[in-house]
């Protein structure tokens, strides 16, 4: 297939990028270039012949109008979001903007493309999503597909918003859809203001890992190259109209995953052992949500698919990508609010 990848240049998007070149796709990948994309994530794809990139906003419609008709792709998958929480406490505007204002332009210029080409049967708008548009969970108990949504933050508000685009362009204009929702990714390639990184970067320069709160927090951990394999399968297999929670069944506190990645490096980076020591307890973010868990049920019965790496193998395999790329990640210490406690102006 051509598929149109948006936000191809970050976190995940540049795993899917990667994923669909490698198994012979051909994308065009459209991406902003704002401050969390990088085109050193793609550089592998970049050589290939199957890979061409678009640089737009996906808040300018005519831009969009002009890059599906250019390319004409059999598929759409719709990653570009801003996704940080932290800075959408502190600037709501920009993923206001960005997550439903651009994904409205994304879907117009889809199903005006999608006409224009005599709606054929194999066209496919795959929307990526969050589980946190489902809120919190107490102790016990799983997201599913069905769970009402009820987000807690201005990103979450934002992504539930566009879920809810997404749906009604498919009942309304019967545009081709099929949506997922995703628990925390991590891995290679991931920007450093997320936990994982923060804390890898933050251990390696000898400086306090901030926990937020008690570290108590609980999410499902999904390695994004597990991610990208799962986008793909919902993308070629998944039912119209039909939603899958994509989950890594690798639930974990945060302070757990804290100290699996300073035992990690005690081991691969000793000199600096015992690196939790660095670990410092902060002031709690506002609307800190205090667990998500996936039940990945549907895309395991429906489609067949299920995480490959476990959380011990993944945080592994993370830790030692960053050792070993310190030019990758250098340069991005530099960007705009990178290293700064963020999302306290609530």
């Amino acid at each position: 297939m051509k598929l149109l990848v948006t936000g191809g240049a970050g976190f995940i998007g540049s795993a899917v990028v990667r994923l669909a070149v490698a198994r012979g796709h051909e994308v065009v990948n459209l991406d902003a270039l704002t401050y969390a994309a990088c085109q050193d994530n793609v550089a592998d794809a970049a050589r290939s012949n199957l890979y061409s990139f678009e640089q737009a906003d996906i808040r300018d419609r005519a831009a969009l109008d002009r890059i599906f008709d250019l390319h004409r792709p059999d598929a759409v998958m719709h990653l570009a979001a801003e996704s940080h929480v932290d800075r959408s406490i502190d600037g709501p505007s920009d993923f206001i903007e960005t997550n439903i204002t651009g994904t409205f332009n994304m879907l117009e210029a889809a199903r005006r493309h999608w006409a224009a080409q005599g709606k054929p049967a194999g066209f496919r708008f795959h929307h990526i999503s969050t589980d946190e548009v489902f809120g919190t969970l107490g102790e016990t108990g799983q997201f599913t597909e069905d769970t009402p949504y009820a987000p807690n933050s201005p990103y979450s508000a934002s992504k539930a918003a566009s879920d809810h685009l997404v749906r009604a362009w498919a009942e309304t204009y019967g545009l081709p859809v099929v949506m997922t929702n995703c628990s925390n990714n991590y891995g290679p390639f991931h920007f450093p203001e997320k936990l994982i990184p923060v804390v890898i970067l933050n251990a390696l320069h000898d400086r306090a890992i901030p926990i937020y709160g008690k570290g108590e927090n609980v999410r499902d951990w999904l390695y994004v190259e597990d991610h990208a394999d799962a986008l793909l399968t919902v993308l070629e297999k998944g039912a119209l109209g039909r939603s899958y929670n994509i989950g890594g069944e690798n639930e974990a506190r945060n302070i757990d995953i804290v100290r699996m990645i300073c035992a990690l490096l005690d081991e691969m980076r000793p000199s600096g052992a015992p690196h939790d020591r660095l670990i410092s307890f902060v002031t709690d973010r506002p609307g800190h949500d205090a667990r998500y868990a996936i039940d990945p049920s549907r895309i395991r019965n429906e489609l067949g698919w299920r995480p490959s790496v476990t959380l011990e193998e993944g945080l592994r395999r993370t830790v030692r990508w960053y050792l070993d790329n310190e030019a990758w990640w250098r340069p991005l210490l530099e960007r705009q609010g990178v290293g700064q406690r963020l999302g306290v102006k609530a």
